[in-house]
């Protein structure tokens, strides 16, 4: 991991203590890094003395992952009014309605993804691929096309005029070549929901592209993999007082669109398929710049510990997978990019495996 994504995740997560966390990281070396879930704190919620519970929307409803179903919800509350003893009733207002937040949860036959309103960029989108998905060229992108997001209220979707002369690529989080294996999936890719701004030239069509290509890649080693792709906000420091400010663009007329500084992915690469086993999971966690990136950067330079996009993005991904189960990707298998022409790769698009030849660039770890 840099030194520079390091201190932007250690700087976004200072508050919930990760400074000390990364800190205690970095100075292991690469061999030395082990994925081990850091314990959470436990949700616990009153429910003496509480009147019948308001009917909650389903789309707000997150029981957290150590609760039953039907648990009490972590975004909306469970109940109106105080304690009895209580002079005062806040959860009264609503009565009129719960204001948020929402996340727009669309599950579509290739993805499952889940869409930030204040933002307009989807907080995560997971991906499931195997060998056999991967060998399937029913879908052709030539025949879908960008879509907004008829799910989300107007006032809070994501435009296609958002993107008009904005100077920022429809990136996708799961990408269209990962759905080749039917047209209507594909076609569902192309939803803004699935979208945010990229940086076009250098990252987007360039090493983000590879990057996407070595997680389909993994699919010759391993008969699953598992993928959790979005967005991130880091802080910059400001030189002039030396300290972090979170800053981004925001495109459309009148600004609607928040351009994110940095994206994840999260990967869990399954040594078993066909659901849930007792079998090994390989991790890699990975932090890229909405930047132009050269070809030559290794890619083992962007990983990061797990936990380290968990506090720089408010999610949990891996709450219920111990850690006797886990392995770190990048020591499990080769972290390496093969570099080829965008515009070779879109030739190749329709090309069964093994057509596609590029240069590697070598990154930490191998078998």
């Amino acid at each position: 991991m840099s030194k520079t994504t390091f201190a932007l995740i250690a700087a976004a997560s200072a508050g919930a203590g990760a400074a000390i966390t990364a800190t205690m990281y970095s100075l292991q070396t690469q061999s030395e890094r082990k994925l081990e879930l850091l314990p959470s704190s436990a949700l616990s919620v009153s429910t003496n003395d509480v009147s019948a519970p308001i009917p909650i929307p389903t789309q707000q409803m997150f029981p957290p992952p150590n609760q039953q179903q039907g648990g009490l919800s972590t975004s909306a509350p469970a109940s109106i009014g105080g304690p009895k003893t209580s002079p005062v009733d806040p959860s009264g207002l609503f009565e009129y309605g719960f204001p948020g937040p929402v996340a727009d949860i669309a599950t579509r036959q290739a993805l499952v993804s889940s869409f930030d309103r204040r933002l307009r960029n989807p907080h995560w989108v997971i991906e499931h691929i195997t060998p056999e998905s991967l060998a399937r060229r029913d879908g052709d992108r030539k025949h879908s096309a960008f879509l907004e997001d008829e799910g989300v209220p107007e006032k809070f979707r994501a435009k296609l005029k958002d993107y008009f002369r904005s100077g920022y690529d429809r990136g996708h989080q799961v990408p269209a070549a990962d759905a080749k294996w039917s047209q209507g999936a594909m076609d569902e890719t192309f939803y803004l929901t699935n979208m945010a701004p990229q940086v076009g030239e250098g990252f987007n069509r360039d090493y983000w592209a590879h990057f996407e290509d070595f997680c389909r890649r993994l699919t010759e080693r391993y008969p699953s993999v598992r993928i959790v792709t979005g967005p991130l906000y880091l802080p910059k420091r400001d030189p002039t007082d030396n300290k972090w400010y979170v800053k981004y663009e925001v495109i459309g007329n009148p600004p609607n669109v928040a351009v994110p500084t940095h994206f994840y992915k999260v990967i869990f690469a399954e040594e078993q398929s066909g659901g849930p086993s007792t079998g090994k999971v390989a991790i890699g966690a990975f932090v890229l710049p909405n930047a132009r990136i050269p070809n030559e950067k290794p890619l083992a330079d962007f990983e990061v510990p797990i936990e380290a996009v968990e506090r720089a993005s408010g999610l949990e991904f891996a709450s219920k997978l111990p850690p006797q189960r886990r392995k770190r990707l990048c020591t499990d298998t080769s972290c390496s990019l093969i570099i080829k022409e965008y515009a070779e790769r879109q030739k190749a698009f329709s090309k069964p495996p093994g057509q596609n030849a590029g240069a590697v660039v070598k990154g930490s770890g191998g078998r």
